[in-house]
């Protein structure tokens, strides 16, 4: 859990109150929808109840005409129809979706999508080969095709038709095809536009309906599943997508959806978004990470029960699979920057390893991006050659970084928050310099926690969750709402769930809360009872014995006295200092008294984890003399008189050494900076 700058957002108490008494709703509800930058009754209404707003005309999205006239004429030729899909859970549904739909209306129709590790993302001439041997006709692509522009030669070539059905930024250049339905195209007049791969495929099927219909709504519990899974912005029409499918996934027919909900030990329970981002979707995906995702579609079209029910204990399988392969690698990236303290001063994470599984270094750079507060990149080495994935967080785009680091590179892809590239093995270590320069260059974004308002512990309790269901579903764009605990006590610490997370007590005044914080042992937790600390929360509902109780699970937490502007401040400043920038580092430089005293508390403690803020905690100092501590701590690590072990421990080293505290180069460059 990564140090992050504490934000709590703006909002106008006289306008939730007007919204609370227009549209009858509860104050905090009005709050929350403040805070999210709604600022009228009418806007309010629209946000809270979706059953007035007006889905998109189908027909505005580009080439639309074009493409049911063309699937229409193969469905009357009885031509045979080729869906080409992707192996995510967007792609997946969006196959399954529209080779339903063509299916239901008596079409000639087959599927494909490629194998992640042996063909990768998109079309490629050995796909087009099978589908024409195969004797399709026309081509539709889901989810991918909008680069695809010399594979759309090809198929012309064979006389094939395509239509491209992606949600994906075009280049200048788009593919030469019957038609390219993309809501991203330059000639759009759509207002919203962040569609899901298979949210396109939905209008795509209505287009084709001529409307909204019990047949299209039959599809939404898939369009569900893939826009949470792709992670699109939860307003406008996709909000109702969601809504309006989580809403059919509870009482769904679809064989596949029920198997899946049972072995994510969901049966029973309320499907939200939440649960499909964290219970469904991940399953989807394992298929594609792990093995092949036809399986995950085999799943999503059985009829019957019992083929469902194998092929999803199956793909539970190899989700349990992924998740055992995404611990180990993160075990051996956690070590590798434990083993290289210098690592910790890079504004990009870069760690790589042998035959990492590429199939899930994308979810082990989100955790580390998670842990550790900074964008990261995960690459797997295949002997001389090398490819990675990448995540990153608001304010510091990986596309953009990769751009500067396009000489390195064979080639590279992505958007703000997350990337993929491959390389040369040998390049590594240069690249990782690189991309370190470019980050130093920019400037360079704090993680932020936001902080939907601060609440008082005394109000606390069940009815609280009628409130947050009113903003449901939750997902990009709309978060789950996070409280702000403030000024709350530890007073309990205790290891649950085999020591993997931690229970946590809190109190202000007379009110005492119960918490929880999940991936977190006793041994990695910072604080100690009796600490005064700041609680980022969600609530959630938990059944026991028939009674809704109010669950507080715990997003973030830090050091109550800690002043966050001040604090990263001096991280900047440290910062900048180790990164040889010029500047007025005179406030910062230690004396030998207080270098001592660092020194003498590491000792008295044997091993020191919890970092410098902690460490500063624990001296008695205030947020102003952080730097003056992270300066302390790196002048002693550089003459060798503490040292970091191989778990990122700052303890002693074996045998006692004399040094001269002015040989320390920090010191030096503070003293050189300072004339």
């Amino acid at each position: 859990m990564s140090r992050k700058k504490w934000i709590v957002k703006n909002f106008d108490k006289d306008t939730a109150t007007h919204i609370a008494e227009e549209l009858d709703i509860s104050p905090y509800a009005a709050l929350l929808a403040s805070a999210r930058g709604i600022k009228t009754a009418d806007e309010a209404r629209e946000f809270f109840d979706l059953d007035e707003s007006i889905p998109a005309d189908p027909f505005d999205f580009p080439d639309m005409y074009k493409a049911v006239k063309r699937i229409k004429a193969a469905l009357e030729n009885f031509e045979r129809i080729a869906v080409y899909g992707d192996y995510d859970a967007d792609g997946v549904t969006a196959t399954t979706l529209l080779y339903s739909y063509l299916e239901m209306q008596g079409a000639d129709v087959v599927y494909a999508v490629p194998n992640r590790h042996t063909e990768g993302y998109g079309l490629s001439y050995n796909a087009i080969d099978n589908l024409s041997r195969m004797g399709a006709k026309l081509i539709i692509t889901v989810d991918n095709g909008i680069s695809s522009v010399e594979e759309a030669e090809y198929i012309r070539q064979l006389e094939m038709d395509l239509i491209v059905t992606d949600h994906h930024l075009p280049s200048d250049v788009l593919p030469n095809a019957v038609a390219v339905v993309d809501p991203h195209r330059h000639d759009c007049i759509l207002e919203f536009k962040d569609y899901a791969g298979v949210g396109v495929a939905y209008k795509l099927i209505c287009a084709l309906e001529g409307e909204e219909n019990e047949v299209t709504d039959s599809f939404l519990d898939l369009a569900a599943i893939g826009t949470i899974a792709d992670v699109m912005p939860l307003y406008n029409e996709n909000r109702s997508i969601v809504r309006r499918g989580t809403a059919l996934i509870n009482d769904s027919d679809r064989a596949g959806i029920q198997a899946l909900i049972e072995v994510s030990g969901l049966d029973g329970k309320p499907i939200k978004s939440g649960t499909v981002a964290f219970g469904i979707s991940p399953r989807i995906n394992a298929a594609g990470r792990i093995g092949s995702a036809d399986r995950a579609i085999k799943l999503l079209l059985a009829d019957d029960y019992d083929e469902a029910n194998l092929l999803a204990r199956e793909i539970n399988d190899d989700n349990s699979e992924r998740q055992q392969t995404e611990q180990g690698i993160l075990a051996q990236a956690v070590a590798q920057i434990d083993e290289n303290p210098s690592w910790k001063y890079d504004r990009v994470l870069v760690v790589s390893g042998d035959g990492w599984h590429d199939g899930v270094i994308g979810i082990v750079a989100s955790r580390l991006v998670e842990k550790y507060g900074k964008p990261a990149i995960v690459i797997t080495k295949d002997g001389e050659t090398a490819k990675g994935s990448g995540r990153s967080f608001d304010g510091f785009s990986l596309y953009d970084a990769l751009c500067a680091c396009e000489p390195m590179l064979d080639h590279y892809g992505g958007h703000t928050l997350a990337a993929g590239l491959g390389l040369d093995s040998d390049r590594i270590d240069e690249f990782r310099k690189a991309i370190n320069d470019y980050a130093d260059k920019t400037e360079f974004p704090d993680p932020v926690q936001n902080i939907d308002f601060k609440i008082n512990p005394s109000v606390v309790n069940v009815e609280l969750l009628d409130v947050v269901e009113t903003l449901e579903p939750f997902g990009a764009g709309n978060p789950q709402p996070v409280f702000g605990l403030y000024n709350m006590t530890l007073t309990e610490i205790t290891p649950i769930g085999a020591g993997k997370h931690l229970r946590l007590g809190l109190r202000r005044g007379d009110t005492a809360l119960s918490a929880v914080l999940f991936r977190m042992t006793q041994y990695d937790f910072p604080f100690a009872v009796g600490d005064v600390v700041d609680v980022a929360a969600v609530f959630d509902s938990n059944e026991y014995l028939g009674q809704i109780r109010l669950s507080i699970l715990v997003k973030n937490i830090k050091l109550h006295e800690m002043d966050d502007d001040i604090l990263f401040a001096g991280m900047r400043q440290f910062m900048r200092l180790m990164h040889g920038s010029a500047g007025q580092y005179a406030d910062i430089l230690p004396d030998r008294g207080f270098i001592a005293e660092v020194y003498k508390f590491v000792r008295s403690q044997g091993k020191w984890r919890h970092g410098e803020e902690l460490l500063c905690k624990r001296l008695g100092l205030t947020a102003d003399q952080y730097a003056k501590v992270c300066v302390a701590v790196e002048a002693l690590t550089e003459l060798g008189t503490l040292v970091y072990d191989g778990d990122g421990n700052l303890t002693l080293p074996e045998e006692n050494v004399k040094v001269n505290l002015d040989d320390a180069p920090v010191l030096r460059r503070i003293k050189e900076f300072e004339g």
